[in-house]
């Protein structure tokens, strides 16, 4: 089902702050979709993934009034902007490409072919506009992660699993145990992102008073600033649960791993809560896996700090792939001085985006560095 609006005048004024002159939202298989048109709509088009939302989250991506303020910085440069909502939620990286694609060919077919066409992301988002560029990017001019999920996926989310079998061990009875997140024979229940502030604060005090050393220590030894460690606890317990349900099971083995970095390594290897995998990881992270194969120009950007995706994961990774692939020439890296995760202005992203273009239209490399 396909609804096309033509907007003259717009109704709201979180639209009316928006060059828009059209919506076409539907679906497509039964995914839904939302592309926005700003006025005088010469062909150039930004397809744009979202990031991971969590299992049961309300509105959709493209519904969320936020969408409209976060794709400013595109259509105010004259760009369209295509964005599914994906047919599933939560962890959708390998989905994300192949709906994306669907809604591109779509767009193609019903307003004819781009004479530019940008595939941007944040988060999940960006993972999926690098896996997008590795096995699609001959439909595609460039690309613009921001923040991206550019590791292999395996290994970003076993950082998290890792994480909780070894704050588990020095911290026990404080989060869920791996044990329990794993455990199928449980109703799946992710946790209301509305409770967040609550358990933040009762997971903080109740490390603070066990160890407040050991606990800075701890969120140090993950790049995580001590205030920000009961947030990626109670995000990172909702990813895994849905891991848990999407691979039907535990997709992680740290049987044998020996754990570092801690002001008592042996005592963390003692400690921390140990688990066999129960299926095949290539089962849910297989598919797009990374590979750094690009051949079109890509600007990835990130925060100096990132408390869900540190640039270990985000960039160092990435880049050593796309070197031993040879495709340096294809990847510049810019950094802002934001203090979170996708934490950028309108101003750079949009700063970013022009450096991107200007690479495409000149051919001269974007210089990789700060984004004031």
């Amino acid at each position: 089902m396909k609804q096309t609006l033509l907007l003259l005048l717009v109704a709201t004024s979180a639209l009316a702050q928006q060059p828009i002159t059209r919506i076409d939202s539907g679906a497509i298989n039964g995914t839904r979709y939302r592309v926005l048109f700003p006025a005088n709509w010469q062909k150039k088009l930004v397809m744009y993934a979202h990031g991971y939302e969590f299992m049961g989250s309300v509105p959709r991506q493209s519904q969320n009034p936020d969408f409209l303020a976060r794709m400013q910085p595109f259509l105010a440069r004259g760009y369209a902007v295509a964005a599914s909502d994906y047919a599933v939620q939560g962890f959708a990286l390998a989905q994300g490409v192949d709906d994306t694609e669907a809604l591109r060919q779509y767009v193609v077919k019903t307003y004819g072919q781009p004479d530019t066409t940008y595939m941007v992301g944040h988060s999940m988002g960006g993972g999926i506009t690098l896996a997008t560029l590795e096995n699609l990017g001959q439909h595609y001019t460039g690309g613009l992660p921001m923040c991206p999920l550019s590791s292999r996926p395996y290994l970003q989310c076993r950082k998290e699993f890792d994480l909780y079998a070894t704050f588990n061990g020095l911290f026990p009875g404080i989060a869920t145990p791996l044990a329990t997140i794993f455990d199928l024979s449980k109703p799946y229940q992710a946790q209301n992102a509305r409770n967040l502030r609550e358990r933040a604060r009762e997971i903080r005090k109740a490390i603070m008073t066990k160890d407040s050393a050991l606990a800075v220590a701890f969120a140090h030894r993950f790049d995580l600033k001590p205030d920000d460690l009961p947030f990626s606890l109670f995000f990172n317990e909702n990813v895994l649960r849905d891991i848990a349900q999407k691979a039907g099971g535990n997709p992680f083995d740290n049987t044998n791993t020996l754990y570092s970095g801690f002001p008592d390594n042996l005592l963390v290897n003692q400690k921390a809560e140990r688990l066999p995998a129960t299926v095949d990881p290539g089962k849910l992270f297989g598919t797009y896996d990374r590979t750094g194969r690009i051949d079109k120009p890509t600007v990835a950007v990130h925060t100096i700090y990132d408390q869900l995706i540190p640039a270990t994961y985000a960039i160092v990774n990435f880049e050593n792939m796309v070197h031993a692939q040879g495709r340096d020439a294809y990847f510049t890296v810019k950094y802002t001085n934001g203090q979170g995760h996708c934490n950028f202005t309108p101003a750079q992203t949009g700063q970013a985006f022009d450096q991107l273009r200007n690479w495409v239209k000149t051919g001269i490399k974007a210089r990789a560095g700060f984004v004031e």
